[in-house]
């Protein structure tokens, strides 16, 4: 009796790792999709302001890419007000 339940237990455990990997890798690919998006729209922000706050720790003046940073956040926040999710499957015209 305690061999079955041990064979039992042991054989469904492997299942349910499997399940939780399977589950973790999801959760992990739906992070990895959600930062490139951001990351497309707001990138030159990043690297703007990067560059900026690099210069002011240089002792240099930074202002430039401080207004470089100001108009690519500018520019994203514009871009994110007219993109859908529509708009980014490419058939949202055909589809309505």
């Amino acid at each position: 009796m305690h061999f079955r339940y041990w064979h039992y237990t042991r054989r469904h455990s492997h299942g349910q790792r499997g399940q939780a990997m399977s589950e973790y890798l999801i959760v992990v690919a739906l992070v990895a999709v959600a930062a490139i998006a951001v990351y497309q729209s707001f990138g030159q922000v990043l690297r703007s302001q990067t560059a900026a706050m690099a210069r002011e720790l240089a002792g240099e003046d930074g202002s430039r890419q401080s207004r470089q940073a100001r108009t690519a956040a500018q520019s994203a926040a514009k871009q994110t007000n007219t993109k859908t999710l529509k708009s980014f499957t490419g058939n949202a015209k055909g589809s309505q």
